[in-house]
């Protein structure tokens, strides 16, 4: 009987007590495999290029070099590494800025360890993990008002699309290249999009396209 795929992970807090415990969550896990404990964003960045691991589990607060830091030196170096951030009480710009930046999950320090169990798999495999609380909370506080699906429905197929593709992390020289079009043309539509969502910024609209994927893809 082959054993079951091993997920590698690093994990980065600065507060070794939380560290620790949440290593101690992962490790008792028979397909979760631990290969560093990281107590700063610097020594993570080093871990993560080391090790190469398919996660890294990072303290979006750390001092210096913090989780959202690091994540962007993922990114930069064009790493494979999926990255989920830790917060206790990360502000609305944090976690939006996280969002657009590539994360694909955010946890709260204070959920249950199957959560955080739950979680890695679920991004190991593809998926991601955004409390829709958080997002919806940031996002309302963020634009003044909350967006309703009223407003997704007025998207026409094209535009339904442009923002799937951008919820991706795609730039519009990739969205034009995706959907055939030029860049141009990707402009005029996300200046529509934003004009009828009532959004002003490519991060606004990313985090509401994460909220409202199945409704966007319908």
């Amino acid at each position: 009987m082959s054993r079951p795929r091993r997920v590698s992970i690093v994990l980065a807090d600065d507060h070794p007590v939380v560290l620790h415990g949440l290593a101690s969550i992962l490790r008792a896990e028979p397909d979760l495999d631990v290969v560093a404990l990281c107590g700063d964003g610097i020594s993570a960045t080093q871990a993560i290029r080391q090790h190469g691991p398919e996660l890294a589990v990072l303290d979006i607060g750390m001092p210096g070099m913090n989780g959202i830091d690091v994540l962007s030196s993922v990114v930069a170096d064009g790493l494979a590494t999926k990255v989920v951030l830790l917060t206790a009480a990360a502000t609305d710009g944090q976690i939006l800025s996280a969002i657009s930046r590539g994360a694909k999950g955010i946890m709260l320090k204070d959920m249950a360890a199957d959560s955080l169990v739950h979680c890695v798999r679920q991004v190991a495999v593809g998926q991601e993990w955004f409390p829709t609380e958080l997002l919806e909370a940031g996002i309302e506080r963020e634009m003044g008002h909350q967006l309703q699906k009223e407003r997704l429905r007025t998207l026409t197929a094209r535009e339904r699309e442009v923002v799937l593709s951008l919820c991706e992390g795609h730039s519009n020289k990739q969205i034009a290249r995706e959907l055939n079009v030029t860049e141009g043309t990707v402009r005029i539509h996300l200046h529509n999009i934003f004009d009828k969502l009532g959004v002003t910024s490519r991060t606004a609209l990313t985090a509401l396209a994460i909220i409202h994927r199945d409704e966007l893809k319908a």
